[in-house]
């Protein structure tokens, strides 16, 4: 069969966007001119690439083994035409970043990377850890910043740099009065507010300080450290939580960290690459501006 780069570029644009209709605007076709070139791509396979669930697309196996191959060949094809036109690549980067990373380091570090690379254009999706590596996972996003681990073996986790957690609460809080130094027994009537499950803050907390309180009182979880913190420092219980998130309000007083050297608290983030993906000169400018900060 002789294969159009349109039909691959619907194609990606399906497994990514889930709908022929979003898929459309992505490549900037018409619905019907991008059914057909899907269409006539899998005639031209001899087998379908999606299991069809109403309006909505999934990738079948073979749709995940092709979806790699395609994406490949689109982004070597772009190199290939800027490179014949002597032009330098463009950077559209889709980064992905975890709630700490989103609100307390990605800013600098997008705003640094721009100052450096002005031509680029960078979108930034935030979700907790798990989302973050099913993005990454189904080619949604071409890099991720997390804070939690990925044992996936297809995507490789590069660190990236180490980021602290504490245990925090209202300088009123009766931890926080308390003249001696703390043990894990003075948290056992500790009611808990923190991060969901499927988070990297979670995560920690659940490695580090569940096991000396496994029947800790988990009395809030919480999707965003924002809304945690303002609980806590109103006084209703203790959380666990990256000091990058308690600076501002420990500045102003409202938040105290407690001493806590028994639990380990130091965590890395990674960058999340999937490993059969293409890169491409300007993920590789990201990635390596990344390692250097």
């Amino acid at each position: 069969m002789r294969m159009t780069l349109r039909q691959l570029a619907v194609f990606v644009a399906v497994a990514q966007e889930g709908t022929v209709t979003k898929a459309s605007d992505a490549v900037r076709l018409t619905q019907s001119a991008a059914s057909m070139a899907l269409a006539d791509l899998e005639d031209g396979l001899g087998a379908p690439l999606f299991d069809r669930l109403g309006k909505r697309l999934q990738l079948n196996d073979l749709g995940r083994f092709l979806l790699p191959q395609a994406l490949e060949i689109l982004g070597r094809c772009d190199s290939f035409e800027q490179a014949a036109k002597g032009e330098l690549q463009s950077i559209d980067l889709r980064i992905g970043a975890t709630l700490t990373i989103s609100d307390y380091l990605m800013p600098d570090l997008m705003a640094d990377f721009l100052q450096l690379q002005p031509q680029a254009h960078l979108q930034l999706q935030v979700g907790n850890t798990r989302q973050m590596i099913e993005a990454v996972n189904q080619f949604q996003l071409d890099l991720a910043l997390i804070e939690g681990s990925c044992h996936l073996p297809q995507l490789q986790s590069i660190h990236w740099r180490d980021d602290e957690l504490a245990v925090c609460c209202s300088p009123n809080h009766p931890l926080a009065k308390l003249s001696r130094e703390l043990k894990p027994q003075d948290f056992l009537s500790a009611e808990w507010v923190l991060r969901e499950e499927g988070s990297g803050t979670r995560e920690v907390f659940d490695n580090a300080i569940l096991h000396d309180l496994p029947n800790a009182n988990i009395r809030l979880t919480l999707g965003h450290n924002e809304a945690i913190l303002k609980i806590v420092a109103g006084g209703l219980g203790v959380s666990c939580i990256s000091k990058l998130a308690i600076q501002p309000l420990l500045d102003k007083g409202e938040l105290v960290i407690l001493n806590t050297p028994f639990w380990q608290l130091t965590r890395p983030l990674f960058m999340l690459v999937h490993r059969q993906k293409y890169q491409g000169p300007g993920l590789k400018a990201f990635m390596k501006f990344c390692d250097k900060e």
